[in-house]
């Protein structure tokens, strides 16, 4: 895949696919950017979170973007998840480097200049800051929802996490000793056949409860 910046004397079309998980495939995004079609050596590909741009594929094809050129992603989250991220790297795309975007899955998402088109860059930022909002606002509501699912189950009484280890018989017993500095927590936790994390956390759930 390309890297290195060479000379050119025409516009030069990119693709760039992202996915989140090194274990998810590329496969279905490679196919619709080579419908496109752009040529595989100017493809970029990225395995990490679309959180930000600092994303080693996405940084040498931002490198190589020039005026004319064109970036064909097959939807704007392979861009960027990031409402106020991805509006400003849209703006750096097509201000200050001047190349167009091309958004597969939403054809108003496209920025190059047709003939007897002068609304379309103007109505491409327009729905693409809708779009942006509403991903977001989305993925606010997604977090609020889960927050308070997770609230409403732990009072139900639904436990969460490992679930607790018993206490031995014998823990009131080593407790007092431990209290009493007779031993150390590392004795303690020996004797009752435990870590010593979980006992000092059985100490902290006494004294927290107390």
């Amino acid at each position: 895949m390309a890297d290195q910046k060479t000379e050119r004397s025409q516009s030069v079309v990119y693709g760039y696919a992202r996915v989140s998980a090194r274990d998810q495939s590329l496969a279905r995004q490679l196919d619709a950017l080579d419908a496109f079609p752009v040529a595989r050596a100017n493809v970029y590909v990225d395995k990490a979170s679309g959180k930000d741009f600092d994303r080693p594929g996405y940084r040498a094809l931002f490198r190589r973007l020039g005026p004319g050129d064109v970036l064909v992603v097959k939807s704007i989250d392979r861009l960027g998840r990031s409402y106020d991220e991805t509006l400003e790297e849209w703006r750096r795309i097509t201000k200050e480097r001047r190349a167009a975007v091309v958004v597969l899955d939403m054809p108003l998402l496209d920025t190059r200049e047709r003939r007897g088109d002068v609304t379309g860059a103007f109505l491409a930022d327009v729905v693409l800051q809708v779009l942006s909002y509403v991903a977001q606002v989305e993925r606010e509501n997604t977090r609020q929802r889960q927050a308070e699912g997770i609230a409403s189950a732990k009072a139900r009484g639904v436990q969460f996490g490992r679930p607790a280890i018993p206490r031995p018989a014998a823990y009131q017993a080593v407790k007092r000793e431990r209290l009493a500095g007779m031993l150390t927590g590392k004795e303690a936790a020996a004797r009752l056949g435990v870590s010593v994390r979980t006992f000092e956390r059985w100490l902290r759930c006494d004294r927290e409860g107390s």
